[in-house]
């Protein structure tokens, strides 16, 4: 008797999803893409804006831009709503500069990091000068 033996596909239907290198270096692109972009539009009144950072999904359909704003509360306000009327542009530069499947549909954040950071150096600060010397 001839046995014969198939291999077993397994077949995964879970989505496709990209290494963690690859989301990182797409991040890095499409944040200096963007810094370039805004560098281009016209901020005038809205503060210093930066670019710090891009996080995009695996799946390249969603990504978050998160913007420094070196200005008042006011002028904050105003770069993100300027950004926010600028979407379509800057997302239309976007796709004709990468190649990539899909270009990520982007939504501005405010990064808040530097302003929390400080605070904390503060509270730390006086905290130290209430505690007796040694």
């Amino acid at each position: 008797m001839i046995q014969v033996v198939l291999p077993v596909l397994l077949l995964t239907w879970a989505p496709i999803t990209m290494s963690h290198h690859r989301m990182e270096r797409v991040s890095e692109l499409v944040k200096r893409e963007v810094s370039e972009i805004v560098q281009e539009l016209n901020l005038m009144d809205c503060g210093f804006v930066t670019i710090t950072a891009a996080e995009i999904s695996p799946d390249l359909k969603e990504g978050r831009v998160f913007l420094s704003v070196i200005g008042s509360a006011e002028q904050k306000q105003r770069a993100l709503a300027v950004l926010e009327r600028q979407h379509g542009h800057i997302q239309h530069e976007l796709a004709h500069r990468i190649v990539l499947k899909y270009t990520p549909r982007l939504h501005f954040v405010l990064d808040e990091t530097e302003a929390r950071a400080s605070r904390i150096e503060h509270l730390l600060d006086e905290l130290k000068g209430d505690q007796p010397d040694e």
